[in-house]
């Protein structure tokens, strides 16, 4: 990506209700495909949406597990796993093709996405899911992590980072039930996005600036100040001449 605009991505078709407001706001969309929200429909009408933005659009996929929203680490085997993911990917690019819109990425969600971060079956199962559709699109994935080194010989890789979430020493998102996990205020996630964005850190939850790399950003649909964090933050690019992608 051209090192001077800034990718910015949101989870959505979701159910937050906030769909339209923020998707004129962002570059990249991820959008629930049927494990933790999503039905045809709303993948239709989220897909619709991109295309109206001119948003490129990605699959959502999370553990099968509507019940805790994908937030919830479920036992399954490596095959059940691949098999749900590949359900969820084959459902979402049939939506794309009858909407003529093309698959730009992948993106795990909640705790499939923090767990194959660390996990190598469970980053081998999504790994081999994913190739197993015969369709390669690019893949979100968190800096120096489990999922990375699997798939880097397979996939095209984007290096994500969080401007709603703070960060533990090591990377991983400070968990959503502890005080301060979530940024609340549009002027933080302002400089937490600035920081990651022109030094390549991130400030931790212990105060402590820990190396990281990212060519995208994504905020929550979910978030409560999603909206209005996003339009602090096209303020600031517009001050400091940094385009969005």
């Amino acid at each position: 990506m051209t090192p001077n605009l800034i990718d910015i991505n949101a989870d959505l078709g979701e159910g937050s209700g906030k769909d339209e407001s923020i998707m004129p706001l962002i570059s990249s969309c991820s959008i629930a495909c049927g494990g933790h929200y999503g039905t045809e429909t709303s993948m239709r009408t989220t897909v619709q949406l991109a295309k109206k933005y001119k948003v490129a659009v990605g699959a959502h996929p999370s553990f099968p597990d509507r019940d805790h929203f994908g937030r919830k680490l479920l036992s399954m085997t490596k095959s059940e796993l691949m098999q749900s993911i590949f359900d969820q990917l084959i459902h979402f690019y049939a939506v794309c093709e009858t909407e003529e819109v093309p698959v730009h990425h992948i993106k795990l969600h909640g705790a499939l996405y923090n767990y194959a971060a660390v996990d190598a079956p469970t980053a081998d199962a999504v790994v081999d899911a994913i190739v197993t559709t015969k369709i390669r699109p690019k893949l979100y994935v968190p800096y120096r992590s489990i999922l990375a080194k699997k798939a880097e010989n397979l996939l095209p890789l984007v290096f994500e980072a969080f401007i709603d979430r703070r960060y533990n020493d090591d990377l991983s998102l400070v968990d959503r039930s502890k005080q301060g996990a979530i940024i609340e205020r549009p002027s933080q996630a302002w400089q937490q996005l600035f920081e990651m964005f022109t030094s390549q850190t991130v400030t931790s939850i212990s105060g402590t600036v820990q190396p990281i790399v990212a060519q995208t950003y994504c905020i929550h649909s979910d978030h409560a100040a999603a909206v209005p964090i996003l339009r602090f933050i096209h303020e600031k690019m517009q001050q400091h001449s940094i385009p969005l992608l």
